[in-house]
């Protein structure tokens, strides 16, 4: 259990890291970007590459991140005077163009064969332990300036709340959120005991499982239009509920990856890996948040409000959106050298366009425009990946080559009921929505 919530938090923060590139370009600029893996291969190929050479680790991660902030110079000259869909599709072409590249250029990326024995952080480090102690205390150290951030954003939406209505809004609401999982762990129980014993062909299953899903689906969606809303104040206990749900959740496995720290000896590749993605994450975290509240952040969102206003005031808009699109691709360049050392391969399947997206989905689920909320929306998005995993396989009567496509297809309904009712986000601002404009 340890291991793979080890690995768990590794592609979180991996994707993280990956997603905050790409809300810095389309949340904050409103460049829409769909290649942008092509800035992550860039980065994973040269880490691997230079530190097969004997360049130490740092010097090769600096080296994949400036090599893709030279691709988003690139990039950015010859297509940010383009606009939209236009932007968009040249992105998604130059991503294909570097994966293909990979591939047929085997003298320096070993094409399909893939490249691998390479050098990983950490993975020769063997810690005393006060340094363990001292490694745990840092990482606590994130974990607590991120749960105050939290704490600092949940206290400013209910602070104009009446206590009393507080209280027993969250009770309403816990009640909500408490019945509905027992609700589904039900259905799922039923239909995994259906599925094992065979009591049930598999399209009489099927049936009765999207059967039983619509129904409480209904249910549950009338119940919070028509019942829910007279009690006072019922979507701030909703939120506190949620809030508290989530950050309990954190700490149930922030205790493992604490553990696996303080246990480095029986895994160093993964946990110092681990230890280095969280403090990448809040690093860049903080670095962009104080960038988005600076002038040079303004004038980002007003190039995404309106460009032609922008350029009125004098601004050089494609400076400052080139500027984006490069550090943007710098940070998903570091995201490509951890995502290297987290496979231990590199290879040019490994940066498919789905890769993109799964950014996209991160992004647009969390909210645009919010840094906070592409970290929640790497989370969800991979507690999601892990639970459907094994959950649906016990549950769904699909072959496992059809169940990787029902977990995308899921995915994707919650993204388009997630659009008709927050069209914004969790965490996002509906009056900086970019896209359809």
């Amino acid at each position: 259990m340890q291991g793979y919530v080890v690995s768990l938090v590794i592609f979180t923060a991996i994707f993280a890291v990956f997603g905050l590139g790409l809300n810095l370009q389309w949340g904050f600029t409103g460049l829409i970007n769909f290649g942008h893996v092509a800035f992550m291969s860039l980065g994973a190929y040269t880490t691997v590459l230079l530190s097969l050479q004997g360049v130490p680790l740092v010097i090769s991660v600096l080296g994949g991140a400036m090599v893709a902030a030279a691709m988003g110079l690139l990039i950015g000259i010859s297509t940010l005077r383009l606009r939209t869909d236009y932007l968009a599709i040249v992105t998604i072409g130059v991503s294909e163009m570097i994966r293909l590249i990979a591939v047929n250029e085997a003298w320096l990326t070993r094409g399909t064969f893939g490249i691998q024995r390479f050098p990983l952080p950490l993975a020769t480090f063997n810690p005393a332990i006060p340094i363990r102690v001292g490694m745990i205390v840092l990482f606590a150290g994130v974990l607590g300036l991120g749960y105050w951030q939290w704490w600092r954003w949940l206290k400013q939406h209910i602070r104009q709340v009446p206590r009393k209505s507080l209280v027993k809004s969250s009770i309403v609401a816990f009640a909500y959120v408490g019945s509905g999982a027992l609700l589904v762990y039900g259905i799922g129980a039923t239909a995994r005991h259906l599925k094992q014993t065979n009591a049930l062909p598999p399209l009489g299953l099927g049936f009765g499982l999207f059967t039983a899903t619509i129904a409480f689906i209904a249910l549950y969606v009338w119940l919070a239009r028509t019942v829910l809303p007279k009690v006072a104040e019922w979507s701030a206990g909703l939120t506190v509920v949620c809030n508290l749900i989530l950050a309990l959740l954190g700490l149930w496995i922030a205790r493992f990856a604490i553990t696996a720290i303080y246990q480095y000896d029986r895994n160093p590749a993964k946990t110092g890996l681990m230890f280095v993605a969280v403090l990448l994450v809040g690093l860049i975290y903080w670095a962009l948040e104080k960038l988005v509240r600076s002038p040079w952040g303004r004038i980002l969102k007003a190039i995404r409000e309106d460009e032609d206003v922008t350029k009125a005031l004098g601004k050089n808009v494609f400076w400052y959106k080139l500027q984006s699109l490069m550090l943007g691709g710098v940070i998903a360049g570091i995201a490509g050298a951890l995502y290297a050392w987290q496979l231990t391969t590199v290879f040019p399947d490994n940066f498919q366009p789905l890769v993109t997206f799964n950014a996209w989905t991160i992004v647009v689920l969390g909210g645009a425009g919010s840094n906070a909320g592409t970290l929640l929306g790497s989370a969800i998005f991979w507690a999601y990946d892990t639970i459907t995993r094994f959950v649906l396989r016990d549950i769904v009567p699909l072959e496992d080559s059809r169940l990787g496509a029902f977990r995308i297809m899921v995915i994707g309904l919650i993204l388009i009921v997630l659009m008709m009712w927050r069209p914004q986000g969790i965490l996002g601002k509906k009056e900086e929505l970019t896209l359809g404009r």
